[in-house]
């Protein structure tokens, strides 16, 4: 007598499939200073991941109240040029579901992203499943949407930096980690620019031997070209072109990406102040620390989540997340051609 196989569990990838994502936990937090505060269901238009202060039991936004610089890591280096940052994580390592900090919601809660209606699923290309790193983005950092780029010749993407951590442990969305940024890759996304800071995991085993992006092919070999062609093909599969690279499509170095970060902080504090005016449904600036005119009390923040649906488990995904999608190089393309 047969028996149906038993369904995977999404949070832990049980029987060896692939994860869809990993829903927060309380223990994947390495800053104890923040706790997230989940409503509705991971995998729906309804999920909200929001941020509380442990210590004041404010809820606080991710990308305004969450500090840029991780103190704590930055002072222990005894190096004030080694600045270790407070990176936020939308996507663990090897999952496809899109999520993100929002922007128009207050006080910015982690969701999924949504296409055509339904929550956003990346393909993944082969060879390879979801995302490559664990995924997020620093807060109190903006690309401005207004401000074109001298090196990229496009304007900002309206998000705050985003974070590719290359370290060797999976971390689940929420977890607030601190990394060491070593390069950056200029991606052009759809028009705009769209920074890819490359970090790891100032905890990791191999954070003290990477420093620089040269570092980085010499202890992960073939992860930088990997990455390069994973933002270049990621959208093809939804009909649309390649991406476009600046920078003539290499990686800059350490010094570079802080140069990106400071012009961005920069950015981020004209945005928070309101010298730079952009509208709420846009881009929120609710937040429950700066003390400006987008700062709200306690008791309102708390009022924020009221309408949202309680908690519950993640909701079930269709199998066809884990299809594979086959795109072949440009490179290997033309080549071809040539040849007949």
């Amino acid at each position: 007598m047969s028996t149906a196989p038993k369904l995977p569990d999404p949070n832990t990838g049980e029987q060896g499939t692939p994860l869809t994502s990993i829903a927060p936990q309380a223990n994947d937090n390495a800053n104890p200073r923040y706790e997230v505060v989940q409503r509705g269901q991971l995998h729906t238009l309804n999920y909200r991941c929001y941020f509380r202060d442990t210590q004041t039991k404010a809820l606080v936004s991710p990308f305004h109240d969450i500090p840029l610089v991780n103190e704590q890591y930055t002072s222990s280096t005894g190096n004030q040029k080694d600045i270790i940052y407070n990176m936020v994580v939308e996507v663990p390592r090897w999952t496809n579901a899109k999520m993100e900090i929002n922007k128009q919601l207050k006080l910015n809660p982690i969701v999924q992203d949504i296409k055509s209606g339904k929550p956003r699923f990346v393909h993944n290309v082969f060879p390879y499943h979801g995302y490559l790193w664990n995924y997020g983005a620093l807060p109190q950092t903006w690309e401005d949407p207004n401000h074109v780029d001298e090196d990229t010749k496009t304007t900002g993407d309206n998000d705050p930096l985003d974070v590719c951590e290359i370290g060797t442990n999976l971390h689940a969305t929420g977890s607030i980690v601190p990394v060491k940024i070593v390069g950056v890759l200029g991606l052009i996304d759809e028009g705009e620019t769209d920074w890819k800071l490359i970090g790891i995991d100032i905890r990791d085993k191999l954070a003290s031997q990477i420093n620089d992006i040269n570092d980085v092919d010499k202890y992960l070999p073939g992860l930088l070209e990997a990455t390069r062609r994973w933002f270049k093909y990621y959208k093809v599969p939804t009909g649309k072109p390649p991406n476009k690279f600046a920078l003539n499509e290499q990686y800059a170095d350490r010094d570079y990406a802080q140069r990106v970060i400071n012009e961005t902080r920069k950015y981020w504090e004209k945005l928070a102040s309101g010298e730079t005016k952009v509208e709420e449904k846009v881009c929120s600036i609710t937040n429950t620390t700066l003390n400006n005119r987008g700062t709200v009390t306690k008791d309102d923040a708390d009022k924020i989540p009221e309408g949202d649906e309680k908690h519950q488990e993640p909701a079930k995904i269709d199998s066809t997340v884990h299809n594979l999608a086959y795109i072949q190089d440009e490179e290997e393309r033309t080549t071809k051609e040539k040849k007949f």
